[in-house]
């Protein structure tokens, strides 16, 4: 597949990502286990204190996405792949401003450069510059 990938698919499949990540199981731990018998109740008692949680199970294929889209964090360093997920997840650049400590414009700028590493590296090419000849004969990349 020779797609030629850009920054929005790059930042769809991130957002892809974060979503399939809130789709999978919780992590549980291993090895502790309740011996108390489950509670069966009656239809009468209702579940008002309970707190039911809905998850609607991801695709095998998102989860496929999922792996492949999180192996692309390798490339990032940690501000970058913080910025990265948090956009991915949907935060407000007024609350990653708030976590990072950069103002806006920064994060923002600081988050455009890691999707451009990431669609280089996807890319397997880096961009191209433009080249211009100077009276002397020399070329200036640009």
């Amino acid at each position: 597949m020779s797609t030629t990938w850009n920054i929005q698919q790059v930042t769809d499949r991130f957002q892809e990502a974060a979503i399939t990540a809130r789709r999978l199981p919780p992590a549980r731990v291993q090895g502790y286990a309740a011996f108390w018998p489950d509670i069966n109740r009656q239809s009468w008692e209702g579940y008002a204190d309970e707190r039911i949680v809905l998850r609607f199970a991801a695709s095998p294929g998102a989860i496929d996405r999922f792996g492949e889209t999180v192996r692309w964090l390798r490339w990032l360093e940690e501000e970058q792949r913080r910025l990265v997920w948090l956009r991915a997840q949907y935060v407000p650049w007024r609350e990653i401003s708030h976590r990072t400590g950069l103002i806006r414009k920064t994060a923002w700028r600081r988050y455009q450069h890691a999707l451009a590493v990431v669609v280089v590296h996807l890319n397997d090419q880096l961009p191209r510059f433009a080249a211009v000849e100077q009276p002397t004969g020399t070329k200036i990349l640009h």
